[in-house]
């Protein structure tokens, strides 16, 4: 942690030593996306600590726990054990990981080095297993307030948004990660064609073609704002705000915009812990279609 301005600020940016387990490779971009959950987990759980009995934190794609970045070979402690390192924890954790190798190595990290935590993890593709994850997050009541945070970090838009509907009819806070560039924008001829699903099922719109075609969509250059503003309305459906905070992260060799750190929530409190939040970290463009 730094001392900046006569207090203690909280560094998402934890570097640990290999200890043989799985460690994926990530890119040197990746520091960013660090920095931004991490310095939200921060001021969430500072915030809020006296105001909910419990905090909760869930990660629908935790992976293995540690990651290599690719450019240097140095190794971060990633998202999930990151919300594990707060000065001021979560109350409960629920970590879902797919792939059996890192779930594994995920397992032992969180055994062995954060075994004080309340932690749960699952196993398996968190669209298939999203019932077991609800019933994991304890239960609201009388005297016992709760406030869950969820972080959505995927690879692609393999995302259902079943699975944020049935989390967002609680009162919770998301930070999705959109790769409208990296996979949208790269796969536009793919997932233009009727058999393909992918999008229908990130949307939650069976007939997303005929409203690209209505609002005058017809190739790939129009694909990327459609599907931000798409997912917009469908998250309004369930009562969140605009999301005003689109956190655009771009590559480091050429600049290129690859994915969006998209926050929603239902209140203003939430807004205002997210701007303080990206004014900690290395600025970024805001939502450049």
């Amino acid at each position: 942690m730094k001392a900046v301005n006569n207090f203690i600020r909280f560094d998402p940016l934890i570097k640990v030593a290999d200890d043989g387990l799985c460690i994926p490779e990530v890119r040197q971009w990746s520091l960013e996306k660090y920095r931004l959950v991490g310095s939200y987990c921060d001021i969430f759980t500072t915030g809020m600590k006296n105001k909910w009995k419990q905090l909760v934190y869930i990660d629908l794609f935790a992976g293995a726990g540690y990651a290599r970045i690719k450019e240097t070979k140095s190794i971060y402690r990633s998202s999930a054990l990151i919300a594990m390192s707060l000065p001021t924890p979560f109350t409960k954790y629920i970590l879902c990981e797919q792939d059996e190798d890192r779930f594994s190595s995920l397992e032992k990290r969180v055994k062995r080095d954060f075994s004080h935590l309340n932690t749960t993890l699952i196993l398996g593709d968190s669209n298939e297993n999203v019932q077991e994850l609800i019933n994991a997050i304890p239960k609201f009541g009388k005297g016992n307030t709760l406030l869950p945070f969820c972080f959505v970090d995927p690879y692609s838009l393999n995302l259902n948004f079943e699975t944020i509907r049935r989390l967002g009819c609680n009162l919770m806070d998301f930070l999705i990660l959109q790769a409208l560039h990296m996979d949208a924008n790269r796969n536009f001829d793919k997932y233009i064609r009727e058999e393909n699903t992918r999008i229908a099922n990130y949307l939650g719109m069976e007939n997303w073609r005929d409203v690209f075609e209505q609002n005058g969509c017809t190739n790939r250059k129009d694909f990327v704002k459609f599907l931000a503003d798409q997912y917009q309305n469908q998250m309004a459906k369930l009562l969140y705000k605009p999301a005003k905070h689109m956190h655009q992260i771009r590559s480091n060799e050429k600049n290129l915009p690859l994915y969006y750190l998209s926050f929603f929530t239902k209140h203003t409190r939430g807004e205002e812990f997210f701007t303080k939040v990206q004014k900690r970290v290395t600025p970024q463009l805001t939502l450049d279609m």
